[in-house]
């Protein structure tokens, strides 16, 4: 039996996450944020105090856009705390069981705009982007430990995250993917399967996953 756990496994890609590793080998478990505040680093090490983990899908994030002069300094630390703090404080919970038991993986869900962002989403891609060092170091630092570590930009998902955006600019990012379609919630929780279970050997690599080239 092997343990995965995915935090924000309500939002779309999680379920998607769970669909795909649904199986007997396989005990899921997918916190609501009422059950894991990543936000909150004393509940982040009590949840993972005892619960061993095998593969640890991160995935909560959250967004408030708004151009750097407007965004309001509680709602870039909210960014900033959920999307990074909060990313590095489940990952520092699960290694040192992986680094005693001699193996593990971490998969952080970073996004496009931590290398190409969009106006308005300073603080988002900031700390999107800061995972991307993240995961170079921890891959370098535990890779002798059996422990890796790898990051997924999804693309440009249909999803409850991405519900508000306006038609408009949701036209404006379409028009950027080369193969004219968005890339869905499912095919990239395959390819989070297929990375898990082919490909061992992999860590420290950040795989972008849409159609978008710049």
């Amino acid at each position: 039996m092997f343990d995965l756990v995915i935090t924000g496994g309500s939002g779309g890609l999680g379920t998607a996450v769970i669909h795909a590793f649904s199986n007997p080998e396989w005990k899921i478990t997918a916190p609501t944020h009422a059950e894991l505040d990543v936000s909150d680093p004393a509940a982040v090490r009590g949840y993972f105090q005892s619960r061993p983990v095998d593969l640890l899908v991160v995935a909560a994030g959250i967004t408030r856009d708004a151009l750097l002069h407007s965004l309001e300094e509680s709602a870039w630390d909210e960014v900033w705390i959920t999307n990074f703090q909060g990313a590095a404080a489940a990952a520092a919970a699960v290694l040192p069981r992986m680094i005693e038991q001699g193996s593990g993986h971490i998969i952080f869900i970073s996004s496009y705009s931590a290398l190409h962002p969009a106006p308005g989403q300073a603080a988002y891609a900031t700390a999107k982007a800061a995972l991307l060092g993240l995961i170079t170091s921890l891959a370098r630092k535990h890779g002798p430990h059996g422990v890796r570590v790898n990051a997924i930009l999804p693309g440009f998902l249909e999803t409850r995250m991405t519900k508000p955006v306006s038609d408009p600019r949701r036209a404006e990012i379409l028009a950027a993917h080369t193969l004219g379609r968005f890339n869905t919630p499912a095919a990239v929780a395959n390819f989070i399967r297929h990375l898990h279970m082919n490909l061992p050997d992999t860590s420290g690599q950040v795989f972008q996953l849409d159609s978008r080239i710049s």
